[in-house]
């Protein structure tokens, strides 16, 4: 790839920001793939254009190496592109260092985005009768009833409600991610910090390898073959499961840790949760191990041309392209409500879930502004895919960066509330 032209932002060594060149011509490192007409979903050029500038915003602030947006309006992409570099122009990375152009096909792992994904195969089962959400884990898991834990349920799961938030920083070492038997080891030795049902915990990591060992146990295959068996291939998806076959590691965009470091009682907050520091997370996502592995929690890998396809099936009841994969009644009840604008103790802030879904709001939303109807889930940091029935809406923003604080982060918020009032009601 010929040299990036002359930009208007260097990282220097020590810059404690970290981030990116930014090329001075924008145009020469964004890639679209295929749109439709605005018009024919009801949108206007200039609504998508719009969206676009405050996509190109957010590149510039530099903390993210690459960004992909893609919008449905009614089943029809009306935005559909990625700037930046898949790999190469990290802010450590030499000038000299080889860069790869992003497209709107390379996948990126989406970290926490992964567990909307988690949740529904969990909900197919239920749907097939294979299993029940309102029944206990330990039903399945015998041997999880340990240390008081014999009363969580499933649905105490996926609303992060069980009240085992936290695992031993160890089980995210890559070395021990394809140990299973001691996996389960530890879920089951684990020790409950509040009575299922009770506190409100975001679970991080510890309740995707939970409903993953349950859907293993109950089909006798890990959660990886299932999806991809009963979801992705009647479909036609390439990536979108957890992890990726070796001989594609190398397609997998890198992602960067970006931004000023994150200092206590951030990083306090954010170790406690990811069970590792944030920038180590970021390292090892980049891993083989990583990107072979099985994290339902947290190593699905997509684009967000895909990841804005599995949300645009459950924005249409369960049905796309003519393929049933749900019932519509299974897409209400994962997303109803089981927790109202409650304090999450992991967080540190308020929010809505459903059974498996961040839920929007009308006012304060992750979603953009009057998204009470709006489901989907955020990825560490940054990424998002979603779903508002109201709009007609199907989305998904992936980036590369993994900032946690950086003087541009309203331009995020700026964005999302760029398409909530772009995108017409329906």
């Amino acid at each position: 790839m010929a040299a990036l032209p002359p930009i208007p932002r260097l990282p220097l060594v020590g810059d404690p920001l970290r981030r990116i060149r930014v090329p001075a011509d924008l145009d020469a490192v964004t890639h679209t793939g295929p749109e439709e007409d605005p018009a024919d979903a009801g949108m206007t050029r200039d609504q998508v254009e719009a969206i676009w500038r405050s996509a190109r915003r957010l590149y510039r602030s530099g903390v993210h190496p690459a960004l992909q947006l893609c919008v449905r309006r009614d089943g029809h992409v009306v935005l559909n592109r990625a700037i930046g570099h898949a790999r190469g122009n990290g802010p450590h990375d030499d000038a000299d260092v080889p860069k790869v152009a992003v497209d709107t096909d390379t996948p990126f792992v989406i970290f926490s985005a992964s567990k909307a994904i988690t949740a529904m195969v969990v909900h197919l089962l239920d749907q097939r009768g294979a299993l029940h959400i309102g029944d206990r884990v330990a039903d399945y898991i015998p041997e999880y009833a340990r240390n008081g834990k014999d009363a969580i349920t499933l649905a105490h799961v996926l609303s992060h409600r069980a009240g085992v938030p936290n695992l031993p920083g160890d089980v995210m070492d890559v070395e021990n991610l394809a140990d299973h038997d001691r996996l389960v080891q530890i879920l089951c030795d684990a020790k409950p910090a509040s009575r299922p049902g009770k506190t409100l915990a975001y679970h991080a990591i510890s309740g995707g390898f939970i409903l993953g060992e349950v859907v293993q146990r109950v089909t006798g295959e890990d959660i990886r073959t299932v999806l991809q068996r009963e979801i992705l291939d009647p479909l036609g998806f390439r990536f979108t499961n957890f992890g990726v076959a070796p001989e594609d590691v190398a397609r997998v965009g890198r992602c960067y840790a970006t931004g000023a470091r994150p200092l206590p009682p951030v990083s306090t907050v954010l170790e406690r949760a990811l069970g590792k520091k944030p920038d180590d997370i970021v390292e090892a996502s980049n891993d083989p191990r990583f990107l072979t592995g099985i994290i339902p929690a947290g190593n699905g890998v997509a684009s967000a041309f895909e990841l804005s396809r599995f949300f645009e099936l459950l924005r249409r009841g369960g049905e796309l392209d003519g393929v049933r994969i749900f019932d519509e009644r299974t897409i209400l009840r994962a997303r109803s409500e089981q927790s109202y604008r409650e304090f999450d103790l992991t967080l540190g802030f308020p929010t809505r879930y459903g059974l498996g879904f961040m839920l929007g709001a009308e006012l304060l939303s992750l979603f953009g502004p009057r998204t009470d109807q709006a489901f989907g889930h955020l990825g560490y940091t940054n990424t998002i895919g979603w779903a508002d029935p109201q709009r007609s809406l199907a989305a998904a923003l992936v980036t590369s960066g993994k900032p946690v604080l950086y003087p541009e982060l309203p331009d995020v918020w700026a964005l999302m509330r760029r398409i909530g009032r772009c995108v017409p009601f329906a």
